[in-house]
Order: C-alpha cells, then sequence, then structure tokens
C-alpha cells in the first residue's frame, strides 16, 4: 500500500505521545497544558507534538536515529548524496551551501538577480560575488536567466571562481539550462549550486523541467513549503558527488541551525518527503491540469497574455507558475493585485506589469473552482473598465550596479542615513530590494546612482514594498560614513 510508507520522526514522536509522559522539560507551555486557550483551540492536538530536542526522538546536530533515517530517506528520493533539513528556511541552506562551497575570500559566480539572502552568505563567508547580468524579457518587463555562454566567458577569464551559484527556476518559472552550465562549472573544476527554492516538486514528472540533481548540480536548496506540503519554514539542502564534502556540509548545516528545532516543522518536512516520494508523479499532473484551467482562463480575454514557455527564450518553465501581463489593460500588477485580494484571492506575486499565481497539486478542490469564479468576476469587471495600455518602460529593469568595497567590509563600517536624492555617488550601507520577488537593487558596497535613484523611485510609485533598509519608506538611505 502507498500509505504505508515509512515516515520515521512522525512514527517515533507519535509513540512518544502514545506513552503519556509528563513534561517536566521545555516548552513551556507543556503539551498544550499552558498555552493561551484561543491559540491552543485552533492548534488543536498537535501541541502535544510540540515536544524539546530529546534523546527518543533523535538530535538534527548529530542525528543516529530517526531523524537520520528520515533525512536519507529524503536523498534517496530525490538522488542526492545527502539530504539536510533546513529548519530555519531556505535561506539557512542558501547560506550553507555558500560556506560549504567557498572559503574566505574565494569568488562566487552569480546572477545580479539572486534572491537577498545570498548577500548574507557572503558576508557571512566573506565570499566575494561576481556578478553576470541575465537576460531581459521586455514583454514582460522581467529578468530570466543567465546563459552558460556567460559562465564560459566568466571562468575562462577569472580562473579564481570556485563555485557558480544559478536561481532555478527563478520566481516566474523559468528554468535555467542547468545541464549545460554544470558542465560549463566542472570542465573549469568550479562547482555549482542552485537555488531551487521554487523548484522542490520537480524531477517527479516529465510535465515538468528536471531537477538540478538531475542535471548536474553539487548541491541544490528547495523550499518544500513553498510548492509540497511542509509547513512554513521548512527546505532542504541536497548534495550530491565528490566535489563537496559532505561532513563539512554537515558541520556548517549544524553551525547555522537552531538548537531548539521544532520538531513539527521537521515532521511536516518527514510528511512531505513521503508525499511526494509516492504521489510525486500525480501531484505534477495536477498541478499543472490547474494550472492549465487558470491560464485557459485568463488566455481567453483579449489583450492579456500570459506568460507560455514560448517566451522564455528557448528556456523550460514550469508551467505552474502563471504570470499574466495587463499592461494591455492599462493596469499595473500592484493594482491588479489589489483588485484580486479585495474579491478574496490573494496572489503570490505582483510587479510593475504583471501578476503571478502559484498553483500546486492542493489546487484540485472546489474552492479552487471558487477562486476561479472570483478571478473571471475582477477579469470582466476589469475587461469593461480598461484604460489607455502602458507602455512597457525601461524602468522595469532594474538598472546595472558597481560594486566598489566587499560585501563583509561594509558590513563593519560605520555608516549614516542620508536623503535618498543626496545619496548619489556615495557607497550604499545597507540592501535595497523591492519584495517580492526579494531581488537587492542595491547591495552593500554599490555605488548609488542617478539610474538607481530613479528605479527606486517608480517602483516606490507603483506602491511595491521595499525591504532591506531602516527607513522603509526610502526617503533616506544609509551610506558609508566615511
Amino acid at each position: 500500500m502507498k500509505d504505508k510508507i515509512s515516515m520515521p520522526l512522525i512514527e517515533a514522536m507519535l509513540q512518544y505521545k502514545s506513552e503519556d509522559v509528563y513534561p517536566l522539560h521545555t516548552p513551556g507551555h507543556k503539551g498544550g497544558r499552558g498555552m493561551q486557550r484561543l491559540l491552543r483551540q485552533e492548534l488543536g492536538a498537535s501541541v502535544q507534538m510540540d515536544v524539546s530536542l530529546m534523546s527518543e526522538l533523535d538530535d538534527i546536530h548529530e542525528p543516529e536515529t530517526y531523524i537520520k533515517e528520515a533525512q536519507e530517506l529524503a536523498a534517496q528520493t530525490y538522488g542526492s548524496d545527502a539530504c539536510f533539513w533546513a529548519v530555519n528556511g531556505t535561506s539557512q541552506a542558501i547560506h550553507a551551501m555558500l560556506l560549504i562551497a567557498l572559503n574566505p575570500g574565494e569568488k562566487l559566480l552569480l546572477p545580479r538577480n539572486a534572491h537577498r539572502s545570498v548577500a548574507g552568505g557572503l558576508v557571512l563567508g566573506g565570499i566575494e560575488a561576481v556578478y553576470l547580468q541575465p537576460e531581459y524579457q521586455p514583454e514582460f518587463g522581467i529578468q530570466m536567466q543567465v546563459t552558460v555562454q556567460q559562465i564560459e566567458a566568466a571562468l575562462a577569464q577569472d580562473s579564481k571562481i570556485k563555485a557558480v551559484l544559478l536561481t532555478s527556476p527563478n520566481y516566474y518559472g523559468v528554468a535555467a539550462d542547468v545541464r549545460a552550465i554544470a558542465d560549463c562549472c566542472h570542465a573549469h573544476n568550479a562547482v555549482l549550486l542552485v537555488d531551487e527554492a521554487h523548484g522542490p516538486h520537480l524531477g517527479f514528472s516529465e510535465l515538468l523541467p528536471p531537477s538540478a540533481l538531475q542535471c548536474g548540480a553539487d548541491a541544490c536548496a528547495q523550499s518544500t513549503h513553498k510548492i509540497l506540503g511542509a509547513m512554513t519554514q521548512c527546505s532542504m539542502l541536497h548534495v550530491q558527488g565528490a566535489r563537496l564534502d559532505l561532513q563539512r556540509a554537515a558541520d556548517v548545516m549544524s553551525l547555522l541551525t537552531t538548537t531548539s528545532p521544532n520538531y513539527l516543522l521537521m515532521a511536516s518536512l518527514d510528511a512531505a518527503r513521503a508525499q511526494v516520494q509516492v504521489y510525486g508523479k500525480e501531484m505534477a499532473a495536477a498541478a499543472v491540469q490547474a494550472a492549465a484551467k487558470l491560464r485557459s482562463l485568463c488566455a481567453a480575454y483579449s489583450g492579456l497574455r500570459v506568460m507560455e514557455t514560448a517566451d522564455c527564450g528557448g528556456l523550460q518553465m514550469d508551467s505552474t507558475k502563471v504570470t499574466v501581463n495587463f499592461a494591455a489593460w492599462g493596469y499595473t500588477g500592484v493594482e491588479v493585485g489589489e483588485l484580486f485580494r479585495e474579491a478574496r484571492v490573494a496572489v503570490e506575486l505582483v510587479d510593475a506589469y504583471n501578476v503571478l499565481f502559484l498553483v500546486t497539486y492542493a489546487d484540485v478542490t472546489t474552492d479552487y473552482d471558487e477562486a476561479l469564479a472570483r478571478i473571471a468576476a475582477v477579469l470582466n469587471k476589469m475587461q469593461a473598465q480598461k484604460r489607455a495600455p502602458l507602455q512597457l518602460a525601461a524602468a522595469a529593469k532594474v538598472p546595472q550596479t558597481q560594486a566598489v568595497l566587499p560585501l563583509r567590509d561594509v558590513f563593519y563600517r560605520a555608516k549614516k542615513a542620508v536623503p535618498l536624492a543626496e545619496a548619489v555617488g556615495k557607497i550604499c550601507g545597507e540592501q535595497v530590494s523591492f519584495y517580492p520577488p526579494g531581488i537587492p537593487v542595491l547591495l552593500p558596497g554599490e555605488l548609488v546612482t542617478e539610474e538607481i535613484i530613479a528605479y527606486c523611485r517608480a517602483q516606490k510609485e507603483l506602491g511595491l514594498p521595499v525591504s532591506g533598509p531602516a527607513d522603509s519608506s526610502l526617503q533616506t538611505i544609509r551610506v558609508i560614513a566615511d
């Protein structure tokens, strides 16, 4: 029976619960006994499984029994040599990949639109970044992927680059040519690391692009919670091959992991792995089918443009990410997102011209059909109130930046806040991102230019929230004091 597949940690937790042990140890709510009443009611019986780190349930820092077995099952499921649970989210897994692969002072090649968490890994590891500008898709106004030709040229030019980081698939579901890039990296004795936050469901069906591991990546970080059935904050780090040291990987993950890991989070990783191991192909088919219904709905409206594989410049695309461009109707993505929210539909991402819907295997219920009906009602109303088309301005393209100081140096330097308009020519002292998708416009150590300031103002006018700076209004920005 498929449902009989092993979930070692969950089984151990249920066994411990059945023994009715009185907890004279942490957590302080003692199995829910002392938890605030409303919260206890909402969480239900699960609070009894919110247990502390103890020998009966294994230790994520030195796994020997249930966690060890569960992580080994995850490695088998995905085809890696080792899997490490990242209960601090994919940001932890990304930080770990960098510290596993690189020593202080070594160089990492990466796309400029990497997630903001990468900057944290650069600071922690004292790693030098070499940036590549991804290709730009003007019809949708979004950045796509770096090419194997760009990576080949960069590696040939600088033999000190020890690792390459990709974001694949990106937030919009566009996958890089990981297989060709992996071959290129290995030919230059560089390791390939993949931020596969949006790809934990890949590799189980030919309906979707192959996984990074299948394409030869040396390590990948996956957000199990984003697409699969784990709870928020639950991710996995996979390592394969002989280019990375597995013991160093274990040491780094222990260094970055809390000493009080939440067992409910780890149990959800165990369950999500079991679910995708058994039903991965069916889950992929369900997600693709559900996304196809939404694609067909939006594509039926004249003027709306739904991103398809043909828009990806020969790259593969995860079709469960449904990106719809509203520029022809005269609406920004921010405005459309607000209209959908008023209709009780929350979207994954909005940007200057697009709305991104994230569809998964879970969208096969009558609730989803009702959501599609709400979307149709909003679209019908918008269609009747179309405006003059928006011009796909170059302002949607993130400006080029110039690094002046290493990230780690800036982290320890004194900083001061200045009005944004007066920051031109100064060295940025903090990270500036518009979230989602969390791609840094400015990183610490980069030169502030008039073009960057204009871009930031344009994004603020669109209503996109800024993330990173101490002043979230972006009236001021911190720069190097000296």
